[in-house]
């Protein structure tokens, strides 16, 4: 690709990274409106630029595949609340991803983590799609799929928006028996469904998967101290009045993209293992960057802890879990294993080196590895020597 057509993709797709849904950010829109010149404001795109924008980072795959928007209905089957109490009739849709594979392939479902879309796998489909029917979504409110508005008031609604979308996009796809990869927030919303619907789940994946433990399990002494703090108790104020990160970033007018692509650069090409992103990769992954971002304060209280932890449900686990951390990974792998004690399935946990918590980005040759040995039992024997962990790639 040329210089001159990479900046112009990168021009559309800065544009696409941080569009909002309008309802649910008319306060927001109307504050920006008052307070920057017209030149100096976001100009909120449609949906079919952010798909427009995720088609340009697919181009980077090598392997066959089928976009479409499933429709997922105005809201759960026999229920009167539409899909955040949307007070609109108009049916959703599930931005899908279906990758060419090898017949008779077991199925892997990838969902996504907070702020970002299935284009942040864009690094893993070919390698992946040698051994599974891989299907990715962008989760409704992100990405390219719809973003209704967003009035959920608590953890428990926000949980079964997450849970019940996911479940009519499945019966959309008339999917049963397969494998359910989530990354971070991803990891719980995956780890919820299968505790709710474990009936369809074959196995389940979480990669530095969110929401293990609450705050008091944790016992934080240096958060305990910062919300002592005046800077303490603004963040925290912030986080309980839902100001999200994107909102600073919407906030920062033209300059935001430029911020999102210096820090998607800088952070990606942190690990040299001969696997940095180059610049066009790095520009491109700001088209993961959505809008769906207002379920924060319901499902975690400040400093990311659940407040409803998967940890206190350990021991209603139905299905067998491979858990995948990268070894520089902010999300300790720890509570994973103090879940393990809890479980009455098989459980394993990997660890992957030159990896954090995007560790499918930073090493995606050991993520592979790690995933192939967790799903050994689901696939051709004709691969088994792929399913052998590499050097530095450990089950703990």
């Amino acid at each position: 690709m040329s210089r001159a057509a990479a900046e112009r993709m990168a021009k559309d797709i800065g544009r696409a990274s941080m569009e909002s849904p309008a309802a649910s950010l008319s306060a927001t829109t109307a504050t920006s409106r008052w307070a920057w010149p017209s030149v100096l404001r976001w100009i909120p795109t449609s949906t079919d630029r952010i798909i427009a924008a995720e088609k340009r980072l697919l181009s980077l795959v090598k392997n066959g595949y089928v976009q479409e928007q499933v429709n997922i209905g105005s809201g759960p089957p026999g229920s009167k609340v539409r899909w955040f109490r949307s007070s609109s009739d108009k049916p959703r849709f599930i931005n899908t991803v279906t990758f060419d594979s090898p017949d008779n392939s077991p199925t892997l479902v990838m969902v996504h983590g907070y702020g970002a879309s299935q284009g942040f796998f864009f690094r893993n489909f070919d390698a992946l799609a040698s051994r599974f029917r891989v299907i990715a979504i962008d989760q409704l409110g992100w990405g390219g799929s719809s973003r209704p508005d967003f009035t959920c008031k608590s953890t428990e609604e926000t949980e079964a928006w997450f849970i019940d979308s996911f479940e009519e996009w499945r019966k959309a796809k008339n999917l049963t028996n397969f494998i359910l990869l989530g990354h971070s927030f991803g990891g719980y919303v995956a780890a919820k469904y299968a505790l709710k619907h474990p009936e369809h789940i074959q196995h389940l994946i979480l990669v530095g998967p969110a929401g293990f433990t609450s705050e008091s399990e944790h016992k934080s002494e240096w958060l305990t101290k910062f919300r002592a703090t005046w800077k303490g108790t603004i963040a925290n104020h912030l986080w309980e009045s839902n100001f999200t990160p994107q909102k600073i970033i919407r906030g920062l007018g033209p300059w935001g993209p430029d911020l999102v692509r210096r820090y998607t650069s800088a952070r990606f090409g942190s690990y040299s293992s001969g696997d940095i992103l180059n610049e066009e990769e790095s520009r491109l992954l700001t088209a993961a960057k959505a809008s769906g971002e207002l379920c924060l304060k319901y499902i975690f209280s400040f400093g990311a802890f659940a407040r409803k932890p998967l940890l206190q449900s350990a021991s209603e686990w139905k299905v067998s879990t491979t858990f995948i951390y990268g070894y520089d990974d902010w999300m300790n792998y720890q509570g994973a294993q103090e879940a393990r004690k809890h479980m009455k399935v098989p459980c394993e946990i990997i660890r992957v080196p030159r990896g954090g918590h995007f560790v499918f980005i930073d090493n995606p040759s050991g993520f592979h590895s790690a995933v192939f040995h967790g799903c050994r039992r689901f696939l051709s024997p004709d691969h088994v020597d792929d399913q052998t962990l590499p050097d530095g790639v450990t089950v703990v």
